[in-house]
């Protein structure tokens, strides 16, 4: 009997059903997501997880198992989505205790095809349990897959951002991510913990496929950090507080609090070449059109190229959240929409029949772009949200030196989801084998190698500056080049090696 098969035994009769179980097995999971990395946990979850299934009776159950599970896990991983209305309470006090229930009801759904994979396994032998774990871990893949593309997309909570912890093992781990992105991380975290479901073997098995994992990661990290630009990045972190005052004194506080700060950071990072970075919506002026606020920046970086994240209207009347750079006292050189906007919060998806979005929301841009900005290397922009969405976030016709991702976390507070959030930016690095530079409001603001290494950060809360040299980018990594394609194959052939499993399981019998 598994140590949580012994637990759960000791519960008392009337929480000893299996959807309580499978609820509380999900909670127990969510523990390996940032900042808690508990991750030995899971080597006890998903053998007791695939247990619990087999013996479901039939497949509307199993269906149900699965669901009981991921509702367990996204309850708990996701419960920092209520911070934005406990700040706003006096208008979405309403919204408090269904924001977290209702987003994780949504996303359990995600667990049915894993489970029913599952549920369709006989594990009565080795190789039928060795079918049910392939089936699982490939089954998992294929649901993240459809979680980030349908319904707007939501790719959240995955396990394979459990690796992302500090020091150099967490580095070793993320390496596969090149290859697979953050879905192969997933694959394999799925079958090392899945593999003890085998008894003695299959713990021997997970021992062997982590050490050869970690294999990988080291020496893939084994020259060190990547060379460095001779370009300097200031990042700016003003930490200001949300949603803060409208008023025209408070706006232009807040405008001087941003030149000054471009002041200090370039008094900081010393002779150019440099490059200053405002988090998302850090201007009160609209760049692109406000040839006055252009000024008053030149004023204070002269010819340094500024990237701000500023509010934008656009030719045809339609407001848009954006990234600016600005370059001396002419025109805007460059500007970036962005086009994977929060549903509900910066827009009201079409199916909704209901406009429910504050002030209307929005207008989406039109997808990926590389901004080429004179004097500084090509830069792949990223506005917040748009980070958790791997595979899609550079132009594959135009690949960028770096990326930059400007955020505004400060809506979630001191809460797991700046954590979780930077885990899963972090990996973008590794997948594109391309250096991101982080800028938030209120932090986590970061310089992070195309390894994924962490070259430098300013945590949260506080208010500050950044500065570091922009490392240079690696080659095309095979995620980069074939996207997640790649992870769909991985996916797909681990799941006809479970079938193959599963044939040789019956003819056993």
């Amino acid at each position: 009997m598994s140590p949580i098969d012994q637990l759960a035994a000791r519960v008392p009769r009337r929480l000893r059903g299996e959807a309580w179980q499978c609820f509380a097995l999900g909670l127990l999971a969510a523990v390996a997501l940032p900042p808690f990395y508990l991750l030995p946990v899971l080597w006890f979850v998903v053998p007791a997880l695939l247990t619990r299934l087999a013996r479901a009776g039939g497949w509307r159950r199993a269906a149900w198992l699965g669901w009981c599970f991921g509702f367990g896990f996204n309850l708990l991983g996701l419960f920092w989505v209520t911070e934005p209305m406990l700040i706003m309470a006096s208008n979405f006090w309403w919204a408090v205790p269904f924001a977290a229930p209702a987003l994780a009801f949504a996303t359990a759904f995600y667990m049915i095809l894993p489970a029913l994979a599952v549920f369709a396994v006989p594990q009565r032998n080795q190789a039928g349990r060795l079918a049910a774990v392939l089936l699982f871990a490939g089954a998992l893949v294929l649901s993240n897959l459809a979680q980030e593309f349908l319904f707007t997309g939501f790719p959240w909570n995955y396990w394979g951002a459990d690796w992302a912890f500090a020091g150099r093992l967490g580095l070793a781990m993320i390496q596969p991510a090149a290859i697979g992105g953050i879905f192969l991380l997933t694959l394999l975290t799925a079958l090392a913990a899945g593999l003890p479901l085998l008894g003695r073997r299959g713990w021997a098995a997970s021992a062997v496929l982590l050490a050869l994992w970690a294999g990988f990661g080291f020496a893939r990290t084994s020259a060190g950090p990547a060379p460095l630009t001779r370009y300097t990045v200031a990042l700016l972190q003003p930490d200001f507080a949300v949603p803060g005052s409208f008023t025209q004194p408070a706006l232009q506080a807040r405008w001087r609090r941003d030149l000054a700060l471009t002041r200090e950071a370039l008094d900081k990072a010393g002779k150019g070449p440099n490059i200053v970075v405002w988090p998302e919506t850090a201007s009160p002026a609209l760049l692109q059109t406000d040839a006055a606020a252009r000024a008053a920046i030149a004023a204070v970086a002269g010819n340094t190229p500024v990237l701000a994240g500023s509010f934008r209207l656009a030719a045809d009347g339609s407001m848009r959240n954006s990234l600016v750079a600005v370059e001396g006292k002419g025109p805007a050189v460059a500007w970036y929409d962005k086009w994977k906007l929060v549903p509900f919060g910066e827009y009201t998806p079409a199916w909704i029949p209901l406009k429910v979005t504050p002030g209307g929301g929005f207008t989406p841009g039109p997808g990926p772009r590389t901004l080429h900005v004179p004097g500084i290397p090509s830069v792949g922009p990223l506005i917040c949200y748009e980070s958790i969405f791997p595979g899609i976030i550079t132009d594959p016709k135009d690949r960028p030196a770096w990326l930059l991702n400007i955020s505004d976390n400060a809506w979630f507070g001191d809460t797991t989801g700046p954590y979780q959030d930077f885990a899963t930016t972090r990996l973008r690095a590794v997948e594109e084998g391309l250096p991101i530079v982080v800028d938030t409001n209120s932090g986590i603001s970061a310089v992070i190698g195309p390894h994924g290494r962490v070259a430098g950060t300013l945590g949260l809360d506080r208010a500050g500056i950044l500065i570091g040299k922009l490392p240079v980018a690696l080659p095309v990594t095979p995620f980069g080049r074939f996207s997640v394609t790649m992870s769909g194959i991985l996916g797909f052939y681990t799941m006809v090696l479970g079938v193959v499993c599963l044939i040789v399981s019956i003819t056993l019998m």
